[in-house]
C-alpha cells in the first residue's frame, strides 16, 4: 500500500472517529507535518502518522519534534502502517496504533486518555490551522473566508428572512464543535449537541455568483511554504 492510500485510510478513519474537521499534510511554522490530524468535541486533537516501510517508522524518530514531544501536536497520537510492521513495544510513550489489513483499520493499541499535547502544541495546532485557512482565503479572494461562510445568511435576507427550504438552515448545520448552552431546572449550564435536519431528497443547490475571480499571490503571515499565485475555483454549495 502507498503512503498516499494510507493517508486516505487515516483522513476517513478519522471521520468516523469523530472528528468534525479533518486535514492532511499541512504544515505548522515548527516544520512539522502531520499525514492527518483532527479535531473533535471542543478542541480534542488527533494525529495519525502513516509509515510504509520500517526505515520510515524509524527515521520518525529523528525528528526534532519527536525528541522533544512537548513541541509536538496532537492530544492523541497514532502510528498507521500495515499490520506487523510496527511492534506495540516500539511506540513512543503514550502512542497507539492503527493497523490496516485491505482497506480496514483496526485500533492494535488505544492510547491513555490523557492529552499528549502541551501549551506549546496548541499554539502550533492553532498555527496550523491559521496557516491552512489563510490557503482558503487566498482562492476564494476577492470574497473574505467570512463572507463565504454567511451566503446562507444573504439568501435568507433576500428571501424574506427565511432560508430557502431547499437548504439546511445554518443552526441545523451538523457541526460537533458547536453546541447551544442552555440552563436546566438547576440552574446549571449544560452544553447540548445541535442536530441536523434530514437532508432533503432531489434538492437544487442555490450558489451565490461571486466565484471565478483571480486570487492574489502571497501565502499569508502563517504560511510555512513559498508564495504561490492563487486562482480562484469553483466553490462548493456548504458553508
Amino acid at each position: 500500500m502507498t503512503h498516499s492510500q494510507l493517508v486516505n485510510l487515516a483522513v476517513d478513519w478519522l471521520r468516523r472517529y469523530r472528528c468534525g474537521v479533518v486535514l492532511s499534510e499541512q504544515a505548522c511554522v515548527s516544520g512539522e507535518m502531520p499525514d492527518a490530524i483532527g479535531w473533535k468535541g471542543k478542541c480534542r486533537s488527533v494525529v495519525v502518522e502513516c509509515k510504509v516501510s520500517r526505515a520510515d517508522f524509524l527515521a520518525d524518530r529523528a525528528k526534532p519534534f519527536r525528541q522533544n514531544p512537548e513541541i509536538a501536536l496532537g492530544c492523541e497520537r497514532f502510528y498507521l502502517a500495515s499490520a506487523g510492521l510496527i511492534a506495540p513495544q516500539e511506540l513512543p510513550a503514550g502512542w497507539g496504533l492503527l493497523e490496516c489489513a485491505g482497506r480496514e483499520v483496526e485500533m492494535r493499541v488505544k492510547p491513555p486518555r490523557r492529552s499528549l499535547r502541551s501549551p506549546a502544541g496548541m499554539e502550533l495546532e492553532m498555527n496550523l490551522l491559521l496557516a491552512s485557512l489563510r490557503r482558503v482565503e487566498i482562492r476564494i479572494e476577492p470574497q473574505t473566508i467570512t463572507e463565504f461562510l454567511k451566503w446562507k445568511n444573504r439568501l435568507a435576507e433576500y428571501n424574506g428572512g427565511v432560508c430557502p427550504r431547499e437548504l439546511t438552515p445554518v443552526t441545523a448545520e451538523r457541526n460537533p464543535h458547536l453546541g447551544v448552552r442552555t440552563a436546566d431546572r438547576g440552574a446549571r449550564s449544560v452544553w447540548q449537541r445541535r442536530k441536523p435536519s434530514p437532508a432533503a431528497s432531489g434538492c437544487v443547490w442555490l450558489v451565490p455568483q461571486w466565484c471565478g475571480t483571480a486570487g492574489r499571490a502571497g501565502a499569508g503571515p502563517h504560511s510555512t511554504t513559498a508564495p504561490v499565485a492563487g486562482k480562484a475555483s469553483s466553490c462548493g454549495a456548504g458553508s
